[in-house]
Order: C-alpha cells, then structure tokens, then sequence
C-alpha cells in the first residue's frame, strides 16, 4: 500500500485528506501492546569504523567535527525516495538511517564520538502509530542502548542535537556540508576548514582495508550474476526494450545487495555513444552492439561499476571486432600499468596512447598518434572522451574530495580500488569519421585492486576478450533465463 494509501492514519505532515482521531480509537490504540525485544549483533566492521574515527581524531586534535548523513528526500508530494546514507558518514559509523549526526568531540589526547540518532518510537505516546516514522508506519527502530552495542559507539537522542551544535565553537569546529540543512544553519565555520575535513575523510578511503575490500568482491560478484541474468535475457534475434536489461539487472542487485549503485546504463546501438545515458528507453536491434554500465550496491553499500559491450546477435561484425580489439588492448594495457608509485595520469596516458594509435590505424586520426597526444592538441579526446577510470568504494566515484596530489595528480597506493575503462565513441553525427563507425560505441570497464604485484581484476568473472564474450554469450543464452 502506498504512503498515500495509508496517510489517513498519520498526523504528523498531515494532508488535507488526513481525518481526526477520535478519542476512544485513541485510547484503543495506546492499550494491549506486547513488547519484544529484538537481537542486536555487532556490526561486522564496528572495528573497522572505530579505526576510522581514529584516524580523523588524528588529524584534527582540538577540534570539533560534525558529519551527518542527512534526512529522507522528497520525491514528490508526500512521498519519499529510498534512504540512502550519507557515505562518509556511514564510512564512520556503519549507520544507515535517516537524520542521524556524528560528533566528534576533543577529550584530553583524542576524542570522543556520540551519534545522535532517533530512539525507538515510545509507546507512551502516540508517535509510534501517529507519526510517519512511527513503528507501525515504518517498522521498529533500534534503542540508544541496542544501536550503541550494534555499532559499538556511544549514542543520544536526536531531539539533543540542537543543544549539541550550539555548543560547537566556530572557530575549532569543522562540518561535513551539503547534507542535512539542519547542521548547515546551526553551526557556521569557514568554506576552506570543511573542506579539509571532507578532503580528510576523502583520502583515508582511498586505502581500503580488507573489510572493504571484502565488500567490494561481494559487489562485484553479484554484478557478474546480473551480467549473467542479463545475457540470458537478451534474445539474438529480436529486439527488446533498454529498460527490460535495466529491470532484469536491478532484480538481482535488489535480491542480491541493497540496490543498483548508480543509474544503470544501457545503451542499445547508438546510445552507446552517449556517456551517460539514462532514459533507457531504445531497443536493442540484432546485428548492433549492446553496451551496458551496471553495478551492484551491497548491503554494506559497497559499489562495483563494470562495463561490458556485447554483440546482440552473438558476434560481432569484423569492423566491430576491430574497433572493440583496440579497446581491449588499451585496457589491457592500462591494467599491467597498475602498480603502486605509478602515477594515476601514466595509467590514463597508458590506455590513451593505445587508443590513439587505434585511431590512426582506423583512419579517423588524420595526424600521427604522437601530434594527437601532444597536451597542446590531444585530437584524440574527440572520440575517448573521458579519462580511464576512477577509484571506487563506498561511492561509485569515491574519494571525490580528495586533494589533487593525493588522487588524479599523485600516485597510486596499494589497496587503492580503482576502474579502468577506456573507450571508444563515433558519434551518429560525426562527419569526420567513415559511415560504417558512425553510431558504434564501445566500452570496457573493470574493477581492479593495486597489490603490491600489480593489478588484481576484481571483475575477472565476465570475459573480455572477444572472442570469448562471444563464446560466454552463447553459453549464457543455452542455460536459459534464471530467477535469483
């Protein structure tokens, strides 16, 4: 039943629509409850957070930090998106409800951590049947008490956070900004000392421990199970709808993890040339490639992020294959370039130098690889577009607030999680390519761990090279269409 389906019953953000109560259905409300309480266990990776707290104590002694990870959000009208956390803020306390606010507070060497979360609904009251947060509206709410032995960190009632952020002096406190307005009004500090906090929280997760790492496998497995369901889903021989991958795939990351960790992407012939295409709503068409970007979000809110382009009708065309052997190599070159002290912008001049050549050989480069990666030209950027890849983590895009020489202009670390995905795209339009390119794109994306050996494919369950996407394909679509 929909929110408004049952709005009649809530008082709190009433609606024209929403009756009085009368006061026996009241007083037969309040009466006959059991209460039962609920097994609490401690949350796999709480040391793993109470690490993390650390490592922030340690770079701001004296001060006051302040993360929230922000309210619900309208979708419209009266009714709410899905909650997802803040990252950051679950980053540090493995919390994933609405509102609740981290503050880390100096105490003598260190400091000390209090979450201020909403307590279960009391049941002397009316707001465990009258509010929308309420537990017959939304289903029962951890105790201070229970949350503190989940999470193992001290915990107060959200109605003291406004006292709590009064306290906070200007000068030695810093905010994590732009998720819950409530904070943003009540504690006023300087742009550049939030920033570095963010940036600060930023680069401790671009080292991931093994929990995390752990997470991400979780992640990405499930992603391969979705390619799997996906190619089984898509007929050779006839067309069908973007949405209808996109629907097949996000049933597993819905059974499998907590959602898709990004809009998936599902590009049917020429969409593919579209970076970001989100409409879903073209038609695959045999003979055409099929480009999908898809990740399963798990429960921990670790993300994959993994691109593969298929041939729809089980091969690919010899041009086709041309072009996607070009991507591969540059790919493959870009993650035997992965090793710790490499730079990240030699990994992206790595996969870019292939590409180029690539292009020359195509014919669509009219000048030599070496003038079109010159920085006072780079040509070639005209059908790449983007760079080679991303850290990933507990956001698709992680550490985006990272300083530049820690990330895009440093070098990489080992336990950095990273993607690697060049590409190729001839725009339909693009008078400056042969005809026959006009509309192909082409992709590859996977999710790669720096060792102290090198690159780790995380994603290593999908092929990629053609010929044996080709044979995966096929072998996919003999085994039939399977539930989760």
């Amino acid at each position: 039943m929909s929110d408004q389906g049952v709005s009649r019953f809530a008082t709190a953000r009433t609606a024209s629509h929403d009756p009085d109560f009368p006061q026996k259905l009241l007083e037969f409300m309040r009466a006959g409850w059991l209460d039962h309480p609920i097994e609490v266990r401690p949350h796999p990776a709480a040391p793993h957070h109470g690490r993390r707290r650390d490592a922030l104590s340690d770079a701001f002694p004296g001060e006051t930090l302040v993360i929230p990870t922000g309210p619900a959000k309208v979708r419209a009208n009266d009714t709410l998106y899905p909650f997802r956390p803040g990252s950051d803020f679950a980053y540090l306390t493995g919390d994933h409800d609405p509102d609740g606010v981290l503050i880390l507070r100096p105490s003598g060497d260190g400091h000390d951590a209090l979450l201020y979360t909403r307590q279960r609904s009391s049941r002397e009251t009316d707001e465990f049947f009258r509010d929308r947060d309420g537990e017959l509206w939304a289903g029962r709410r951890r105790t201070l008490a229970e949350k503190t032995a989940e999470l193992g960190i001290d915990t107060a009632p959200l109605a003291d956070l406004d006292t709590a952020l009064a306290r906070c002096a200007p000068g030695r406190t810093r905010v994590l900004r732009g998720l819950d307005p409530r904070v943003d009004a009540a504690v006023h500090t300087t742009g550049t000392r939030d920033r570095e906090l963010a940036a600060a929280i930023s680069e401790l997760k671009l080292v991931k421990d093994e929990w995390e790492i752990a997470q991400l496998q979780d992640a990405i497995d499930a992603t391969v199970r979705g390619f799997e369901d996906v190619a089984r889903a898509v007929p050779a021989d006839r067309g069908v709808s973007e949405r209808l991958i996109e629907g097949v795939f996000g049933l597993r990351a819905r059974h499998d993890g907590n959602d898709v960790g990004y809009g998936s992407i599902v590009c049917a012939g020429p969409h593919a040339t579209i970076l970001c295409w989100k409409r879903n709503d073209g038609l695959t068409v045999p003979g055409q490639l099929l480009l999908m970007d898809m990740g399963v979000e798990n429960n921990h809110l670790y993300t994959a992020d993994v691109t593969r382009t298929l041939p729809v009708s089980g091969t690919f065309s010899p041009l086709q294959r041309e072009v996607y052997d070009i991507v591969y190599a540059s790919q493959q070159a870009g993650m035997e370039a992965v090793k710790p002290g490499v730079r990240f912008a030699d990994v992206h001049l790595t996969c870019m130098r292939v590409l180029a050549e690539g292009l020359v050989e195509l014919g669509v480069l009219r000048v030599s690889a070496d003038e079109a990666m010159d920085p006072a030209s780079m040509l070639y950027r005209r059908w790449t577009l983007h760079s080679f890849g991303h850290m990933l983590g507990i956001d698709v895009h992680d550490c985006a607030a990272a300083r530049p020489d820690r990330y895009r202009e440093g070098e990489l670390s080992e336990g950095n999680v990273l993607t690697v995905e060049p590409g190729l795209y001839f725009q339909p339009e693009d008078d400056l390519v042969p005809a026959e390119l006009r509309g192909v794109g082409i992709r590859l994306e996977d999710d790669v761990l720096v060792t102290a050996e090198g690159a780790v494919n995380l994603s290593a369950g999908l092929p990629r090279r053609a010929e044996e996407v080709e044979a995966w394909l096929a072998a996919q679509r003999d085994a039939g269409p399977r539930l989760p």
